[in-house]
């Protein structure tokens, strides 16, 4: 069957609007969840075959999943079809040449993936949650249209911090997932929340029930904010919770980097000290 053809079938049997503009098929960007009918263009290619573009997405992959097809659909002739790659390497961001650097995925207790964050080499950050309807895997947007949530607030690393807690040893949180990776690296467990300083949520501090808690809190003005936004949803739920900073630099990373020791991170307050210590004002 003639490809042209057999998209616009299916455009019509799945009821996305559509118009004929300019020479070609303009339909609704189903793949990004757009209203607007003239998003995706879909036209006859010159030798043959279909050419498939959204304007919003910059490419085919994603509508044609939509479509329930595949690059392969848009040949006369499909050739045979080719697995979703193991790892998508795309980020929102790419169009102005960034390149991702670090993928953040939180899971649940069982370990099953609740969403993701994707990090780029210009320190844009991107989040996403599971979709299998699309070629990639993923949809990046943890909302829908209306603004509401669809996925859990978990914290990161969620198993091997119940892990810990089970082992009775001290967590630590730290404002962003660089700064955790930078302290399991030393042996601690480690978490923090999705999307960095104030985004700290109940949700995220009811795992903490009868933990030792040590807060890493950013040497500026936002990062002490987040540390007391942390401790008060923590009293009175957590055994104990102490707040350090960075012997050097700002954070945990820069206090690893500069080559000094878990031990050597500067208490700065004691909310809810150990009963054998002495509290330390704020």
């Amino acid at each position: 069957m003639i490809a042209y053809n057999r998209i616009a079938d299916k455009v019509t049997e799945l009821g996305i609007q559509h118009r004929y503009s300019g020479g070609a098929l303009r339909a609704q960007g189903v793949c990004h969840d757009g209203d607007a009918e003239g998003t995706v263009a879909i036209r006859r290619g010159n030798n043959g075959g279909a050419v498939v573009y959204c304007h919003k997405c910059e490419g085919n992959a994603d509508f044609l999943a939509a479509l329930g097809m595949t690059e392969a659909d848009l040949f006369d002739e499909p050739l045979p079809e080719r697995e979703r790659p193991a790892d998508d390497t795309w980020v929102p961001c790419q169009k102005h040449g960034h390149k991702r650097i670090a993928q953040y995925v939180y899971r649940d207790e069982k370990g099953n993936v609740v969403h993701g964050v994707t990090r780029c080499d210009h320190k844009c950050f991107a989040q996403w949650r599971p979709d299998d309807s699309n070629r990639s895997g993923r949809r990046w947007s943890l909302n829908d249209e209306q603004g509401k949530r669809l996925v859990r607030t978990v914290p990161y690393r969620l198993p091997e911090l119940l892990e810990a807690k089970q082992a009775d040893r001290v967590i630590w949180i730290a404002e962003g997932e660089k700064d955790v990776h930078a302290l399991v690296e030393h042996g601690l467990p480690a978490t923090c929340n999705a999307a960095g300083s104030g985004k700290w949520t109940t949700e995220h501090a009811a795992y903490f029930e009868g933990a030792d808690v040590t807060i890493v809190a950013d040497r500026d003005e936002p990062g002490q904010k987040h540390a007391k936004a942390v401790v008060e949803t923590l009293q009175g739920l957590a055994r104990t919770v102490y707040v350090v900073q960075a012997k050097t630099g700002k954070d945990a990373y820069d206090h690893f980097a500069a080559g000094h020791k878990d031990a050597e991170f500067v208490q700065v307050w004691a909310p809810v000290p150990h009963p054998a210590d002495p509290a330390v004002t704020e």
